[in-house]
């Protein structure tokens, strides 16, 4: 929306068109439009509005990733979403190091594949700590063995897993990771030239920090650009959790056992009588047959009930219900 003069403004630019001050040529000239030079190399394909809803989803990633993690690696783990950014392939895998983790990703429905990239020292970490050490990498750079890429896979499978609870507001994914590669000349799923989106992760696992890039190919993610906007997520996740967390917290409610107990009577009896006590005695309590029970969930009186049987077992049948403010009485 253009500004709005004031009239205090009007006046003093009437004046100085007026006295000469101001050419109305120049202010013509000025208010062309300037041309703008567009790189067809690198067309804008990612807005910022995409890639800081790219962040958010990782935000929401990075929690589960610090929750589940450390059930594998038995180490705190931190992990922060640095930012976002649009670039080429060309310009990602030029970027990469020999050897380097990368796990292409089938990112089912959508078309194509991702590439999550670790940094070759949180893979040494990991299988350090995995096998039993401090967590500690190595000092030198060296090729992964057979048995150090299995620790990583099953690593790295559990971190694409995760991918399927932060997207469930854009789209039902079925993330799968298809294999690790250790040399970025193998890991050409998509044209040079071709837009991504890298989200960089930093990942803190005790002691030792690095990074994990996420490399999402636009034409992998075409389908659903229309919902990576924060006005579509948000309302997508108010309108899941009005209706399914709701019925989703009741049904693990309805499931949760508490106890019930009834109070039949009450008597007072000596030390010694009580110390006589033995199987088929009789103790006489101050209720009667007919009168009400009370009904406790767990300490607080709920219920009064009339005692009774069902088959060969004792039972109670409710008879009313103990309101919140009746007991507020009694106390």
């Amino acid at each position: 929306m253009s500004d709005v003069l004031s009239q205090n403004e009007i006046d003093n630019l009437l004046a100085a068109l007026s006295s000469g001050e101001v050419d109305v040529e120049e202010m013509k000239k000025s208010g062309e439009n300037q041309v703008k030079n567009y790189d067809f190399a690198r067309p804008s394909k990612f807005s910022k509005e995409h890639l800081r809803t790219l962040e958010i989803i990782f935000e929401h990633y990075g929690r589960l990733l610090s929750t589940n993690l450390p059930v594998y690696l038995r180490k705190n783990i931190s992990v922060e979403v640095m930012n976002s950014e649009a670039v080429t392939y060309m310009e990602f895998s030029n970027a990469l190091s020999n050897p380097v983790l990368l796990g292409v990703v089938d990112f089912a429905p959508l078309k194509g594949n991702i590439i999550v990239e670790m940094a070759t020292k949180l893979g040494y970490a990991v299988v350090d700590r995995m096998l039993g050490g401090e967590g500690e990498p190595l000092e030198k750079i060296r090729e992964f063995t057979e048995i150090e890429m299995i620790i990583i896979e099953r690593i790295m499978t559990v971190c694409v897993e995760l991918f399927r609870e932060p997207w469930q507001n854009v789209m039902d994914l079925h993330p799968r990771l298809e294999r690790i590669e250790t040399n970025p000349q193998f890991a050409q799923i998509i044209s040079p030239a071709e837009m991504i989106s890298i989200v960089t992760i930093n990942i803190k696992i005790g002691e030792v920090e690095g990074l994990m890039n996420v490399c999402l190919p636009y034409i992998t993610l075409e389908p659903v650009m229309d919902k990576l906007n924060t006005k579509f997520w948000y309302s997508n996740m108010n309108e899941k959790r009005d209706s399914s967390y709701a019925g989703d917290i009741e049904y693990l409610i309805s499931k949760v056992n508490v106890p019930i107990r009834v109070i039949l009577g009450q008597s007072s009896v000596s030390v010694a009588d009580f110390a006589t006590l033995r199987v088929g005695d009789v103790v006489r309590l101050d209720s009667k047959v007919n009168s009400k029970l009370d009904v406790f969930v767990g300490d607080i009186r709920k219920f009064s009930a009339l005692p009774g049987a069902t088959g060969k077992n004792y039972a109670v049948r409710i008879t009313d219900i103990i309101r919140e403010e009746e007991q507020v009485e009694d106390e």
